[in-house]
């Protein structure tokens, strides 16, 4: 990278690196106020390409990558693409998320994982789930802790018990990930291609057929998933096609491994053949790179032969932001070698930005809100602190734990008898709080055990350990019996948790249950 752009790039990353502070453009006093993007009768891709023709070729190059620095000389604030709301879960802790250390804003409702709300098999209370969590989004977006678009869901198909991700998505089945996704999609979007505007933007993630994270020396930056097109079209593609082609989905990510020899962010087919071409994810919509993704296109795939080529081939395929850096450290040696041109880059920036444009719009021929628009009038933009953790919100919660509950067997011995009045509360999930949360958690308002519960039903409790999760020590089995010899009724509370299941690692044997 040349000097000069190396050190425009650098202060401008820096920027916003060190201290990201959400804020809008300001259409009535600030450089952008008369260039037509700040124009509520245009329509949004008129108003994006007005201000990213602004840009000079380093702007479009830094701003390509999702911590976006912005452009300070227009007005144009920084921005943090990369926000979590692992939905069903809730607004989560993120580079695009902060939580307050106390008071307002210092947590949001925690919903429980993905595959336990898949498992209620209850679409409408999908919906109701994203609607609460989209909501708090918003709220933390206007105050300036979060962004307007969301890398959720994970709707990729769970396929091996042994995949690392498996608590992330609502389960094996394609027709019933097409339905979850739909629904949530509905809820946390504000409705399908919403009118008057957006709520907040999903992004359904990881196209495609990325089940893989960490297994026998074989890990998800270079895994190469040789895959049918029966396979594909029947198992692997329709939960994207009904979270892009049904749902109207803002946003796409691609993902870490390659698909038949070419990695998901460099491949055409997948990103324009069937994406856009096929299911209409038009260019008011965009594409980002799982983070790093594009890096490893050259460095772990060996797909091309420099970096240049490899932020050429990802951008022009339809990568439009790279979650990472290397859009920005390489896009410039990628243009001088005119493997790239500045229409490639507009043409990216503007999907973002027209994307922005967007989360508040009325019909084509009367105003149009949102980004680069007065608060005022829009809704979305009064939410606040009074509008997160509702009763509401955590009856909601408390119903989709109950309904995803899976009762395997019961030979009478629920719902206790009023006889049963001690209880022993045994095992490694026994006294679980932070740890029933799993990954891409946020900070809950309060967390309630097991056994806490059992306490707050009334029950006279004994705990024991017993065993952990994964190791083989009997040394707390004398304890765990003599509280179960003292008890009407034991509660054996045990499973898996992130120490066995979590992103970058697969199990190498379905018996990972360990615990005696």
């Amino acid at each position: 990278m040349p000097p000069l752009r190396s050190l425009l790039w650098l202060a401008l990353y820096s920027r916003a690196a060190l201290g990201l502070v959400y804020s809008f453009p300001d259409c009535v006093n600030g450089p952008l106020s008369s260039n037509a993007v700040c124009d509520p009768t245009q329509d949004p891709a008129t108003r994006a390409r007005a201000v990213i023709s602004l840009f000079t070729d380093d702007e479009l190059m830094a701003n390509t990558v999702n911590l976006s620095p912005g452009v300070p000389r227009l007005g144009l604030p920084n921005y943090e693409w990369w926000s979590e709301a692992l939905v069903e879960h809730g607004v989560a802790s993120s580079p695009g998320v902060t939580f307050a250390t106390s008071g307002n804003f210092s947590s949001a409702t925690s919903f429980p994982q993905p595959i336990t709300l898949g498992s209620a098999f209850n679409d409408p209370l999908v919906k109701a789930v994203a609607e609460v969590i989209s909501t708090e989004a918003r709220a933390f977006s206007n105050f300036g802790r979060a962004g307007l678009n969301y890398f959720t869901p994970n709707i990729n198909p769970f396929r091996d018990p042994r995949w690392g991700r498996g608590q992330e998505t609502p389960g094996e089945d394609p027709y019933h990930i097409s339905q979850y996704v739909f629904n949530l999609i509905d809820g946390i979007q504000g409705g399908i291609d919403p009118q008057p505007y957006f709520k907040t933007v999903a992004d359904c993630k990881h196209f495609v057929a990325y089940d893989l994270e960490n297994w026998e020396g074989i890990d998800r930056f270079t895994f190469d998933a040789q895959v049918s097109n029966q396979d594909m079209s029947e198992y692997y593609l329709p939960s994207f096609q009904s979270c892009v082609r049904d749902a109207k989905a803002g946003s796409v990510m691609c993902s870490y491994n390659s698909v038949n020899g070419i990695p998901s962010c460099a491949n055409s087919y997948l990103l324009q053949t069937i994406l856009r071409d096929h299911w209409g994810f038009d260019d008011d919509r965009w594409v980002t790179a799982d983070c790093d993704a594009v890096d490893n296109i050259f460095s772990t795939h060996n797909y091309t032969s420099t970096y240049a080529e490899a932020v050429a081939e990802a951008l022009k395929a339809g990568t439009d932001v790279d979650c990472g850096t290397t859009y920005a450290e390489h896009l410039p040696d990628a243009l001088n070698q005119s493997l790239i041109n500045r229409t490639d880059l507009e043409r990216a920036l503007v999907r973002q930005y027209t994307s922005l444009v967007r989360f508040v719009t009325l019909t084509l021929f009367s105003s149009r809100l949102g980004y680069f628009d007065s608060p005022d009038v829009q809704p979305y933009r009064q939410l606040d602190w009074s509008d997160v953790n509702l009763p509401y919100a955590q009856q909601l919660a408390h119903q989709a734990a109950l309904q995803g509950i899976v009762l395997l067997k019961n030979d009478g011995i629920l719902p206790f008898k009023s006889s049963i009045e001690k209880l022993a509360v045994i095992g490694p999930w026994a006294n679980a709080t932070t740890q029933m949360q799993g990954n891409y958690k946020g900070v809950a308002p309060f967390l309630i055990s097991p056994l806490q519960g059992a306490i707050d039903a009334g029950y006279e409790v004994t705990f024991a350990l017993g065993t952990t999760i994964l190791g083989t020590s009997t040394a707390g089995f004398a304890a765990a019996v003599a509280a179960a010899q003292s008890a009407d009724a034991v509660i054996f509370a045990g499973g898996i948790d992130n120490t066995v299941e979590f992103e970058a690692h697969s199990s190498v044997s379905p018996d990972i249950l360990h615990v005696s």
